[in-house]
């Protein structure tokens, strides 16, 4: 299955097969004509998929590689030193290009130092992680942490190349599986009722799993029409942001050690929703309906944190400004608005969530 993103010069296609990496070099050489690459990857993936990847490359190209340490802390300036020494010690110039073979941290580190290595390095994405596959490969944003929050230092990078293999999931343990479906059941939510309706229609994510391919295509799909709408992320794309104020508030809090981005985001849809609930601006019962899809998928819909705790790193969230916050919001599951808002609305409508 293929899908173009449609960017201009920035254009790039999308293929979803189960066992590319293993044919990966046959794609790359139609979009890269140069002489060096180099993977970027961590100890998770690549003892799994790095031979695999390096082999149907090498015959066309120099190839080098980096491992990092996997986890959402590698995701800092901290890893940018070694990754840019990397690339210098293996001769990488702007006319070579990086890979990003492994989950989101990996993709969004990499596609950041590709993004500022030498002014911009061409580089494709290999996500191995459902939410990388669904969401955060795709679209261009590349970007690292800082302590004070997520994502807060970054850039719009697009890759060359996306390549996605459903088949590397069955590697996955069942708390990168609940990562991915709370973004699986987000798009339901912002865009595609069909979706969600598909998705609470199954009974587990073994259910689900015979039409997992269609669904990451689908979700793909949802992410592309609204990239090629809004590139930079100042009107449509907001709406992929559902959830999300609340989630990177809640993984910060837990200094990214509890909730995974997923379940944050899980914990975030249904909060929120029941906030905008009591404040008039969602149909009501849609809230248990969220609740029931992550219910579903093992996702949690509560941290238990009082709602006060939370909203110094509310007013950090990078999508402030002028105190104000643009909040995603649910007319009702598959239609979705950008609702401008102060932080008080989560003091006024919840007391812990």
């Amino acid at each position: 299955m293929e899908l173009k993103v449609n960017l201009g010069k920035d254009s790039y296609s999308i293929f979803i097969e189960n066992g590319i990496i293993g044919r990966a070099g046959d794609y790359i050489r139609n979009i890269f004509s140069g002489k060096r690459v180099m993977i970027v990857s961590d100890d998770n993936i690549f003892p799994l998929y790095g031979k695999q990847l390096s082999d149907s490359i090498s015959s066309f190209y120099e190839c080098h590689h980096l491992v990092l340490p996997h986890g959402e802390t590698t995701k800092s300036f901290d890893s940018l030193p070694e990754i840019y020494t990397a690339l210098l010690d293996a001769g990488i110039t702007r006319s070579d290009l990086i890979i990003a073979l492994g989950g989101g941290v990996i993709g969004d580190l990499t596609g950041f130092a590709a993004a500022s290595f030498l002014r911009g390095v061409k580089f494709v994405q290999i996500p191995t992680s459902l939410l990388a596959q669904v969401d955060s490969s795709v679209g261009g944003k590349v970007a690292v942490d800082l302590p004070q929050g997520k994502n807060l230092v970054g850039a719009f990078f697009q890759p060359k190349l996306v390549l996605i293999d459903p088949s590397v999931l069955d590697t996955l343990n069942e708390h990168f599986i609940h990562d991915g479906m709370g973004e699986i059941i987000k798009y339901g939510c912002i865009w595609a009722k069909d979706l969600f309706r598909t998705l609470i229609e199954h009974t587990s994510f073994e259910d689900l799993k015979p039409i997992l391919p269609e669904i990451i295509y689908r979700c793909v799909d949802i992410k592309r029409i609204v990239v090629e709408h809004d590139q930079f992320d100042t009107g449509e794309r907001m709406l992929l942001n559902f959830g999300h104020t609340l989630a990177h508030t809640i993984e910060q809090y837990f200094h990214y050690e509890r909730e995974s981005h997923g379940e944050a985001v899980g914990i975030g849809m249904y909060q929120i929703s029941l906030m905008a609930e009591k404040a008039g601006l969602t149909k009501p019962g849609t809230a248990e309906m969220i609740r029931k899809a992550l219910e579903i998928y093992g996702l949690p819909y509560e941290c238990g944190v009082a709602m006060e705790e939370l909203t110094g790193a509310i007013t950090r969230d990078k999508k402030n400004l002028n105190n104000r916050l643009n909040l995603i919001l649910l007319e009702e599951i598959g239609k979705s608005f950008i609702h401008p808002e102060t932080v008080s609305f989560f003091t006024e409508y919840a007391d812990v969530i």
